[in-house]
């Protein structure tokens, strides 16, 4: 079975795609094609239809008698270089349609001469196919571990298999052996023959590299369930924290206990491999001055230096900001350290620890004692989520407003005491919605000794007289500081209600735009500057693990120079990562965030994508060129190679008189046959240098009179007619091409003009150019097929020797060169007329008679 007759296989049914199960070790000899086997022996005892499509036995005798009594399909035979190879028959299997196929060494490539280079390939073949694929693949053979494989064992694997077809099978079955036990096996006979066995185990086999290996088997694992884990969480849009890998967050102020809590994260993470450590450091939003740049640095610098990442986020509260970040990347622990506060500000106001303990919810927290512990006097507060300037003018608000009523409730007739109250308690509420909840409280102080000293009897002192005064102004001063309390909290739920919303639009528009592929990776990045109203981000990516990464897309104007603020660095993936300029952001927002840098993430991916789709159709087309070359060149060549042959061989056989006129009808054959090889070499030529560009033609001031009759020489008399004017205005053209597209517009014409009337050449003059039309009255061409005729080797309904069907090909190709244009048309009664348009000399360039 051909390729193309696999991909009609595959293509027809409209099945589902097959699953996928890998069996994955750290080291040859572990077991796993054991492993297979006898998953395959327990799905058919099921009633499953399992084949082996390729076991490699290595001559081991215990892997041949385990494949037992299951159905093996035959290999396919590729012979190379004089040795025939056995490999993976994707076609019998296709031809068998079993439910599930075994296929062995998922990273092997193929022999050359294959239909795809390697095994994996074949493997996404029959999963499109709708077969089920059980495979096996050791780690070194990962591409992503290629490189920490070989500093291991100092051995470069040369056949790897992307990291994404084993992550994304559907099930992974990790077969593990102790590296003792390996060994063991391996001396035993039961890996190698007994001549490797000595410089195995001395060499890959040493018991530190199968112990490395084997940690690296099991974390490559683990983070390919910490994706799905992910990704499970997202689908389900849960929040709340699982405890899977162990990620420590170390919550930093920039102060100097910083490095005691990094350092005791960094303990907890090392007890337990594939941990995570993540700092974060909360700015505040009420202007005050944070942390120095150099404290952030040197944080920065340490956490780096311990293995772990540094984020900065922006948040009104502390503790909700760590504890929000906390859950946004799922992390089990939170170091905090103990509160520099005094004892009777943490009784007043409370601590962050304590703060975060109550947050933290199933997420541990660990509270860490250090030098700095309770010797802060005094640390200014962060009470309010409202700009410097409104919680300025709340303060003069509160200030004012009372004076303001005074002023105004002392002017008229006096009105009750109740009045006066309410009058106050609208001016607090004012100084609530302007200033937030410490102004209004003031403000309702103020407002309590004014209503005292102005409105109450007696007046002019604080004494009140009567009982239910003393009790109307308590009410008030409660109620003012309750309704500042709630309008204040309203105004903080309003702001971050909206928030939400603006987030939420953020995303659906973002996701549509994605989905709809109408955004490129530039466009999210610039959406994501403007969005969050930042200085600059940019995407970056590593062509490989290691390698420095390139900026990919960028927007704003420091998107580029490298000025990256602390805190601003989301990763995509592995290879791929978000880096933001300007202020940091709400720890809110970081989620956000983080959708945008998965989006560009897969806007991404769908530009490669296309960009591969669009190289393999070049190369499909290119392929298929190449293939109708060899085909047409092995058949069309052939023949006239043939007749000057025979014409050869006839005019030098010794033991054969040939007359005269035998000798002419020989020669005449020869040079027919040399002129139609040589014409079909020429518009090879002519083609391929159409191809690579490498056509320059020289125009110059030319009349169709020094074209047409040298191209009418080439044809018998009764075959073309020519009824062209000899007054025709110059043309602007390269004679010697022009010539070349006439000749193969009237040879592909007389080829199908019926013998009993000949091809006619006419030609006319409008404006703008000259126009030759070569008609002839043949079978003429559909409209579907009228450009299709163009293209190279369409040789249509045409089945004589003689042609590659290049000749219209290379003509258009050729009036293109010399900026005419070629064009079909119906001929009246029947036919086809092709008119080539040749521009007028007037159109010529004036500078010079020759362009390139």
């Amino acid at each position: 079975m051909t390729a193309q007759a696999e991909a009609s296989t595959v293509d027809d049914g409209g099945m589902s795609r097959g699953r996928l199960t890998v069996y994955l070790g750290a080291a040859p000899g572990v077991g796993k094609t054991f492993k297979m086997l006898d998953e395959a022996r327990r799905r058919r005892a099921r009633g499953t239809d399992v084949v082996v499509g390729l076991v490699e036995t290595h001559g081991r005798a215990e892997t041949t008698e385990a494949v037992g009594d299951l159905e093996v399909l035959p290999r396919a035979r590729v012979e190379y270089r004089g040795t025939v190879l056995e490999e993976l028959d994707v076609a019998a299997v296709l031809a068998r349609a079993p439910q599930v196929v075994l296929v062995d060494e998922l990273a092997h490539t193929n022999a050359p001469g294959s239909v795809r280079p390697k095994r994996w390939q074949d493997v996404e073949v029959l999963l499109d196919a709708g077969i089920d694929v059980i495979t096996t693949v050791n780690v070194q053979h990962l591409e992503s571990l290629n490189a920490d494989v070989e500093a291991i064992t100092g051995i470069r694997q040369r056949e790897t298999v992307p990291d994404r077809v084993v992550r994304e099978a559907d099930q992974i079955q990790l077969v593990d052996l102790s590296p003792h036990a390996l060994r063991r096996r391996l001396a035993h006979g039961s890996v190698y023959r007994p001549e490797q066995i000595d410089a195995s185990l001395a060499a890959y086999f040493r018991e530190g590299n199968l112990t490395a290996l084997r940690e690296l088997a099991l974390l490559w694992l683990a983070d390919r369930v910490d994706d799905a884990l992910a990704s499970y969480r997202e689908q389900h849009r849960i929040t709340g924290t699982w405890p899977a890998r162990e990620r420590v967050v170390v919550a930093v102020t920039g102060g100097p206990e910083g490095d005691t809590l990094l350092r005791r994260g960094a303990r907890i993470v090392e007890r337990a491999a594939g941990s995570e450590l993540h700092a974060v450091l909360v700015l505040a939003t009420d202007g005050l001055p944070g942390p120095p740049p150099g404290a952030i640095a040197a944080a920065r610098q340490l956490v780096e230096s311990l293995g772990g990442t540094f984020h900065t986020v922006v948040g009104e509260d502390v503790a909700t900001a760590v504890v929000d970040f906390a859950r946004g990347i799922n992390a089990t622990m939170i170091v905090v350290g103990a509160s520099r506060h005094s004892r009777w500000r943490e009784a007043l106001v409370g601590s962050t620890a304590a703060r975060v303990v109550q947050l933290a919810g199933s997420i541990d927290v660990h509270l860490v004692t250090h030098e700095q512990a309770r010797k802060e006097r005094f640390v200014r507060g962060r009470w309010s989520s409202l700009s410097r300037a409104r919680r300025v003018w709340g303060w003069v608000a509160a200030i004012v407003v009372p004076a303001v009523l005074v002023a105004f409730l002392s002017s008229g007739d006096g009105a009750s005491l109740s009045i006066d109250v309410l009058l106050y308690l609208v001016g607090v509420v004012g100084v609530a919605l302007l200033g937030g909840m410490w102004p209004a409280l003031a403000s309702a102080v103020i407002s309590f000794g004014c209503l005292n000293w102005f409105f109450t009897p007696p007046t002019g002192r604080f004494t009140v007289a009567q009982g239910e005064n003393v009790a109307t102004l308590a009410v008030f001063v409660v109620v003012a500081a309750s309704v500042a309390a709630v309008v204040d909290v309203s105004a903080r739920r309003a702001g971050e209600a909206s928030q939400a919303r603006a987030e939420a639009s953020t995303l659906a528009s973002l996701s549509r735009s994605v989905l709809a592929g109408e955004d490129s990776p530039e466009a999210v990045v610039a959406r994501l500057v403007t969005t969050f109203g930042i200085e600059g981000a940019r995407l970056e990516e590593r062509p490989a693990p290691g390698a420095p990464s390139e900026v990919v897309a960028a927007a704003g104007p420091r998107s580029a120079d490298g000025d990256v603020h602390e805190g601003s660095v989301v990763d995509v993936d592995p290879l791929r990562r978000l880096v933001v300029s300007g202020p940091p952001l709400a720890a809110a927002d970081r989620q956000v965030l983080e959708a945008f840098a998965a989006q560009a993430g897969i806007v991404l991916e769908r530009r490669r994508l296309a960009e591969r789709a669009s190289r393999a159709a070049v190369l499909e087309e290119a392929d298929a060129a190449r293939t109708a070359l060899l085909a047409a060149v092995s058949h069309d060549l052939r023949t006239p190679l043939a007749s000057i042959r025979a014409a050869v061989d006839g005019l030098a056989a010794q033991d054969v008189v040939l007359d005269e006129e035998d000798e002419e009808a020989l020669i005449a054959t020869a040079d027919a046959a040399t002129t139609r090889l040589e014409r079909l070499i020429e518009n090879l030529l002519d083609l391929s240098r159409l191809q690579v560009g490498g056509l320059r033609p020289h125009l110059r001031t030319a009349s169709l009179d020094e074209v047409v009759p040298v191209v009418l020489e080439a044809f018998p008399l009764d075959r073309v007619v020519s009824d062209v004017p000899e007054d025709l205005p110059l043309v602007a053209t390269d004679p010697g091409l022009l010539e070349r597209v006439v000749a193969n517009v009237v040879s592909n014409a007389v080829r199908f003009q019926p013998p009993t009337a000949p091809v006619r050449l006419t030609a006319s003059a409008d404006q703008d150019a000259v126009e030759l039309r070569v008609v002839d009255t043949g079978p003429g061409v559909d409209d579907e097929r009228k450009e299709r005729m163009f293209d190279a080797f369409q040789r249509l309904d045409d089945t004589s020797a003689g042609g590659l069907g290049l000749g219209l090909a290379v003509a258009r190709g050729l009036a293109r060169a010399v900026g005419a244009s070629l064009d079909p048309e119906d001929t009246p009664g029947g036919g086809l007329t092709m008119v080539l348009r040749v521009p007028r000399a007037s159109l010529l360039p004036t500078t010079s008679e020759e362009t390139a």
